[in-house]
């Protein structure tokens, strides 16, 4: 058998610290994952189950990369996240045994066609447009578990151009990781290599070109992202 075509190269990581890279192999985001960016949303906070949609492996972008404005849109947003990185798979994961599967932690923005995403939503539409795109996914360097332990509280915050937009606690997260890993292991088998976006505070907004967004998480790092001319 040969394949048709080459096949792309894996999309990676970095790893802190490191010449090591991590092959990435899907991306999960939790939606809505703190009150107060609910209600900013139009959604009720309560601890209804929870959602999760997908980006693709290859949407992944270097920290200190200039991304290009993306096309289609007219109301580009940023998403401060802490990211958890799979470093052991497995299927109906015990919440008290999910922490044992994580391999490390970065600093993540959830870049988001915001004017898509809604009027996907008004119309019970999937929001892959609005939130899969190309290098919608940028991910600093991931520390080890055994160099930051697992992060459960610290401050997250983003800035644009230096003026703070999201300012929050990790502490303040409706599903904790251990139970995103527990439920998505209960819908599908993990696997190394998976990554969890866990959800962006209040104070979404929206980048122009020009404009340099940081996302700072507290024992964990740093993220800086250009915005380019459009695309």
């Amino acid at each position: 058998m040969a394949l048709v075509f080459p096949p792309q190269d894996t999309p990676t990581v970095a790893v802190a610290g490191s010449d090591d890279r991590i092959p990435v192999r899907r991306i999960f985001c939790i939606g809505r994952n703190y009150a107060a960016h609910a209600r900013e949303m139009g959604r009720d906070p309560d601890r209804e189950p929870p959602f999760f949609f997908l980006k693709p492996a290859d949407a992944v972008v270097e920290d200190g990369a200039t991304i290009p404005y993306p096309p289609q849109t007219e109301n580009f947003h940023y998403e401060a996240e802490l990211v958890a990185v799979i470093g052991k798979g497995g299927v109906n994961i015990a919440e008290a045994d999910a922490l044992d599967h994580v391999w490390g932690y970065g600093v993540g923005n959830d870049l988001t066609r915001r004017d898509l995403q809604l009027v996907a939503r008004e119309q019970g539409r999937p929001w892959d447009l609005g939130k899969g795109f190309d290098r919608s996914a940028p991910i600093a360097p991931i520390h080890p578990v055994s160099k930051v332990g697992h992060p459960s509280k610290g401050s997250i915050k983003l800035t644009v151009n230096g003026e703070v937009k999201q300012d929050a606690d990790l502490s303040e997260l409706i599903w904790s990781i251990p139970e995103m890993i527990s439920i998505l292991s209960h819908s599908m088998e993990l696997k190394a290599g998976d990554v969890i976006m866990t959800g962006t505070p209040a104070g979404v907004g929206p980048l122009v070109p020009g404009d340099v967004c940081v996302v700072t998480i507290e024992g964990v790092g740093e993220l800086t992202t250009t915005i380019g001319p459009r695309a």
